[in-house]
């Protein structure tokens, strides 16, 4: 008997260990955050969020955007008696300056809305400076009212490539935005390679004009001062020949996909 009742007791434990916390009221992220008075608030962040709940200061808007961690966001959410679930696995939610919408004044009147976006966008996760290397953790999909014309669909299609000129975080990515990294300046001295079968040659150039990996371009010979064009392979080097026409067809599909 004893046996069986300390049995049960120890079940009675375990359930209740296992049993899952009371869950708070569902709410879902806006599709479009943003706020007017640099107060970034539940009401701003969650649609489902009301009464005195929905101004719960979250962060603090600094500049025209800010970007808030997901997971931070999440805890404010939850200790508010709120549940948002983050079904999408979004890292980052970035808050753009406007209009604030469905949180609720201090007199109890519902706040006048912008007009929701539908439409999931690539955007800056950071500023960036003309010339910097786009990395993966610089951009976030976020959820805008449009997109641009240009917006790419697929991060790879930017990332690697360098700000052409600086880029404001939290604004949609456009392909125009970027370009591939320069790897020559006009002027710079140069090695030229020639190689095909065994054969090897090389000669020095000026480069005539600035290029990317892949890029053609026109070389002077700093001997004959004769002009030809060829293929940059990286910092002062470039090919001519079957390398250089290879390393151009293997180069044009990235080019492709950033326009």
């Amino acid at each position: 008997m004893k046996a069986f009742l300390l049995a049960a007791a120890a079940t009675l434990v375990i359930s209740a260990l296992s049993a899952p916390a009371h869950a708070g009221t569902p709410v879902s992220l806006r599709l479009d955050t943003t706020d007017a008075d640099r107060r970034i608030t539940l009401g701003d962040l969650f649609d489902g969020v009301s009464g005195p709940a929905a101004n719960i200061v979250v962060a603090a808007r600094l500049g025209p955007t800010a970007v808030l961690e997901a997971g931070q966001v999440q805890v404010s959410a939850r200790r508010a008696g709120f549940d948002w679930t983050n079904s999408n696995g979004i890292r980052r939610i970035i808050v753009r300056e406007g209009q604030d919408y469905g949180g609720v004044a201090a007199g109890g009147k519902t706040l006048a809305g912008a007009a929701r976006g539908n439409v999931e966008v690539l955007a800056y996760a950071r500023s960036l400076t003309a010339g910097e290397i786009v990395q993966p953790q610089d951009l976030v999909w976020v959820k805008m009212a449009g997109a641009p014309m240009d917006a790419p669909r697929d991060a790879d299609a930017v990332i690697g490539l360098a700000a052409k000129r600086p880029l404001r975080e939290g604004a949609a990515v456009q392909s125009r935005d970027v370009a591939a990294a320069q790897v020559i300046k006009t002027g710079d001295l140069i090695n030229v390679t020639y190689d095909d079968g065994g054969i090897s040659l090389s000669l020095q150039g000026k480069a005539m004009a600035a290029a990317a990996t892949g890029d053609v371009f026109a070389v002077q010979n700093t001997l004959s001062k004769k002009v030809i064009q060829a293929v940059a392979t990286g910092p002062g080097s470039a090919a001519v020949g079957p390398q250089a026409q290879a390393l151009q067809a293997r180069s044009q599909p990235v080019r492709f996909a950033a326009r």
